[in-house]
């Protein structure tokens, strides 16, 4: 080869390096074109081979290209992950605090848990005001200059139950009821540590501490005393006819009737409230406040809206007589179910109505008389032993609101029998 003068390999598609020898390093480009896979010190214009330095090139980008992929994968795989866990931790927050909401004064609910834990040292009894058979309730003053009232839960919240699933989706619901006569839920936590709900402050508290308090129950005159049983009738009727689905209370009792500054009524504490499904039989346990509770919940475990009816008028009496009516309702009870007012004690029904009212009040005017009466009428006929036979709280609702008693003698003539077993729609 070494003899070789002349040299054309042109448009072979040939490819490799050139042999180093005069045949081909003489060779002009025409002669060695269309094989553009040639290398070598040969010609000005091809490239110098260097096939060692090639395969080290091809290694490294087969290095990089693999580290590449595999951080990637890594990547992908962390990212997943801590996704998993972002998720796996909203959930448990959201279960573990509720999802607290404070819509209504727009609160981050985070920092309000953390500003409430702060503001009553942990829930220290200093701060409470209240206690209930559900919770304990405290005056909370937030840095804002709002005081709101916290109530407390003395459940225990481990783990998920039907019961926590049903009380989170009814608070939730009640948040976004407004009715004056309805206490405003801001929020709630629904916490294995604390579970609690935060109202609105109400100045005056429950109807039932104001009562038990004679400076205190002097306060409510006959006229304010009737506007606060036709505020809690209001609210009833609201739960029982305006909301879809509607709601009952199941623990309507004078400790769960909050006023504020005006002697405006709130129903307050829904912690028990019950939705009615309309296509099914609404079944669950008992629950309530003793003395308050309809006798029917001791042989049926149905829920409707005549156990508030029968509480309504259990507190109607309450607000009356100024003490809780113990076993006078259940005569009144008796003989409202019954079609002749023969059948119940002759001393109960020869019971002067000025005798039950609440001594402690100054005397009333006529038209007053005319209110109170009214009120007294209605509440004997919410405490009628037949469910049925009850009044819907719409009917009384529209009563109160509308029509009164025409007394034909004067109260102090009148006695508690003249109003039993008579229909308070009728007038």
């Amino acid at each position: 080869m070494h003899g070789l003068s002349y040299v054309d390999i042109s448009n072979n598609h040939l490819e490799g390096p050139l042999p180093n020898i005069s045949a081909f390093r003489e060779a002009p480009l025409e002669r060695l074109k269309g094989n553009k896979g040639l290398c070598g010190k040969v010609g000005a214009l091809l490239p110098p081979c260097n096939a060692h330095g090639s395969k080290n090139n091809h290694k490294v980008i087969f290095s990089v290209l693999a580290v590449f992929v595999l951080l990637s994968a890594l990547f992908s795989i962390f990212f997943v992950i801590v996704q998993r866990k972002k998720n796996h931790q909203d959930t448990k927050q959201n279960n573990m605090h509720g999802e607290i909401s404070f819509s209504v004064l727009n609160f981050d609910g985070k920092s309000m848990y953390d500003e409430i834990i702060r503001a009553t040292e942990d829930f220290d009894s200093t701060y409470c005001i209240g206690k209930g058979g559900h919770g304990s309730v405290y005056r909370v003053n937030l840095s804002s200059g709002d005081v709101v009232a916290v109530k407390k839960l003395h459940l225990q919240w481990d783990g998920e139950t039907e019961f926590q699933k049903e009380f989170l989706n009814e608070v939730r619901a009640l948040s976004e009821i407004r009715h004056r006569n309805i206490v405003k839920l801001y929020g709630f936590c629904a916490h294995k540590r604390h579970s609690f709900l935060v109202y609105e402050y109400l100045e005056r508290g429950s109807l039932a501490a104001m009562l038990s308090k004679d400076e205190e129950a002097k306060e409510l005159g006959w006229s304010k005393r009737v506007n606060i049983v036709k505020g809690l009738a209001h609210a009833l009727s609201y739960m029982h006819h305006d909301c879809l689905p509607p709601i009952v209370h199941r623990d309507i009792s004078s400790k769960n009737l909050l006023l504020d500054s005006e002697y405006e009524a709130y129903v307050s504490d829904f912690g028990t409230a019950k939705f009615l499904n309309p296509d099914s039989t609404n079944w669950t346990a008992a629950v309530g406040t003793y003395g308050y509770m309809a006798p029917e919940l001791a042989y049926t475990m149905e829920v409707n809206e005549n156990c508030d009816v029968y509480s309504f008028g259990v507190v109607t009496l309450e607000i009356i007589m100024g003490k809780h009516p113990g076993d006078l309702f259940s005569s009144f009870s008796s003989v409202s179910s019954s079609s002749s007012s023969s059948s119940f004690a002759l001393p109960t029904h020869q019971i002067p109505i000025v005798d039950v009212l609440d001594q402690r009040i100054s005397p009333h005017t006529h038209q007053v008389a005319s209110e109170v009466v009214s009120l007294l009428k209605i509440a004997f006929s919410c405490l009628n032993s037949s469910p049925k036979s009850r009044p819907t709280m719409k009917q009384v609702s529209h009563f109160l609101s509308t029509r009164m008693l025409h007394l034909s003698k004067p109260v102090h003539m009148m006695t508690c029998g003249e109003l039993l077993g008579l229909d308070p729609l009728a007038t």
